[in-house]
């Protein structure tokens, strides 16, 4: 080797440690960066020419990173903020119509459009109905933007209600008592509605009803269903089981409601029965459990670990509207890098996304209130920047020897 392939190995050299340098300092940088996956230096050994013993060398320094890596998951105040606990990245676009991935999950929801988004860039998912199930399927071209404004009030009708008490077996044939049950139209309007029980026979009852009272004071027509209930010898209920209510032509606008009333098992004491009681009063303690509520406005939402999105309302429901996936790919480290730790797809690379409920497929789950932390660690960078400079002051001092052994060379000529 010449003097001259002396001086371009110790440039060489020189160069790649400055790439080092400028990795290490990138990571030192990015500390405190949320999801940041540090990166290290290859180094590469290089013949300029030939492959012989006296070929002139050097060296080449590239970037890797370890994107699989896992930082340390760290405590958050903001319900919205999401660390993945395993493998997988969150699915997130600027609205431009490309999907990238990142592990950053500080999300927070924008007053305005109601996205949750980090950074510019909005986290996507499956929306699912109020029961948690995706709707129109697991796939890549049926993520949305989540969008918490999508529901941002909610009201449900009165579907259902279960009946539980005791009718007086003591009554005569014409008596009747009363009860009420509370139930809300497809608005939110609550009713009191009137409930009548009169004997009609041995064992035998008949359920009508009177008139709606909304809380305002609005009265509307009562239903002209009646029912008729029978029991046995033992006062457990015979007969229906359940039966349904029809009410429709609310002044409010709402929809026609139906209502399944469920009475009890028949040959059982688990919802209606009939035993003896004081039958001198006019009310009987009929107790209703129904589904149904008042409008509420939006008051927050929450992830579970399984990535369902809920909407919480002020009127104490809560709704499942999304459902976040986590991406996987076959080579995560071909992905290419961006800022704000996020990642595109880089084709044969990385491979493509392949999409997995949290916890299935090999994926992580989540972990709302907590962020990941970065993989940087000061003591390693610290070492690799000591060497890096040991390597490029020695580098330097090639430079110096061939100088001088130059200068020597050309006094000779002289």
């Amino acid at each position: 080797m010449s003097l001259t392939g002396a001086m371009n190995s110790a440039v060489s050299a020189m160069k790649a440690q400055s790439t080092a340098l400028s990795i290490i300092s990138n990571n030192l940088a990015n500390i405190s960066t949320t999801g940041y996956k540090a990166s290290s230096t290859s180094f590469s050994s290089l013949l300029t020419s030939g492959s012989t013993s006296s070929a002139s060398g050097g060296v080449t320094a590239t970037k890797s990173q370890n994107i699989l890596a896992s930082g340390t998951l760290v405590s958050s105040s903001i319900a919205t903020n999401l660390a993945v606990d395993g493998d997988g990245f969150f699915a997130v676009t600027t609205g431009d119509g490309n999907i990238y991935y990142t592990r950053n999950g500080a999300f927070t929801i924008d007053d305005d459009t109601g996205y949750l988004t980090n950074n510019g860039y909005l986290l996507m998912g499956w929306p699912t109905d109020a029961d948690g199930n995706v709707v129109g399927g697991t796939t890549q071209s049926n993520l949305e933007i989540i969008d918490t404004n999508n529901l941002s009030g909610y009201a449900a009708a009165t579907t259902k209600a279960s009946l539980t008490g005791v009718l007086p077996a003591d009554a005569e044939v014409g008596d009747s008592y009363t009860s009420e049950l509370e139930l809300y139209d497809s608005l939110g309007t609550a009713y009191t509605m009137g409930v009548t029980w009169t004997k009609t026979g041995e064992n035998t009852w008949e359920m009508s009803f009177s008139s709606l009272t909304s809380g305002n004071g609005t009265v509307e027509a009562a239903p002209t269903d009646t029912i008729e209930i029978t029991f046995n010898a033992d006062g457990t209920l015979a007969s229906p089981s359940t039966a349904t209510l029809a009410i429709s032509g609310l002044s409010d606008g709402s929809a026609a409601m139906s209502i399944a009333l469920g009475f009890g098992t028949a040959g059982a004491s688990d919802g209606l029965s009939q035993y003896a009681l004081d039958s001198s009063n006019t009310t009987v303690d009929i107790a209703c459990t129904g589904n149904g509520c008042a409008y509420g406005t939006l008051s927050g939402v929450t992830i579970d670990e399984d990535g369902t999105v809920y909407a919480n309302y002020s009127n104490g429901m809560s709704l499942s509207l999304y459902k976040i996936p986590l991406a996987t790919f076959a080579n995560a480290n071909g992905l290419i890098e961006m800022s704000n730790s996020v990642y595109a797809l880089a084709g044969t690379s990385s491979g493509g996304a392949t999409y997995h409920f949290a916890g299935s497929g090999g994926a992580g789950s989540f972990q709302s209130y907590r962020l990941e932390e970065s993989t940087t660690d000061t003591n390693t960078e610290f070492s690799n920047m000591i060497a890096a400079q040991q390597a490029y002051s020695a580098a330097s001092q090639v430079i110096s020897t061939a100088k001088d052994m130059f200068d020597a060379l050309l006094a000779a000529v002289r």
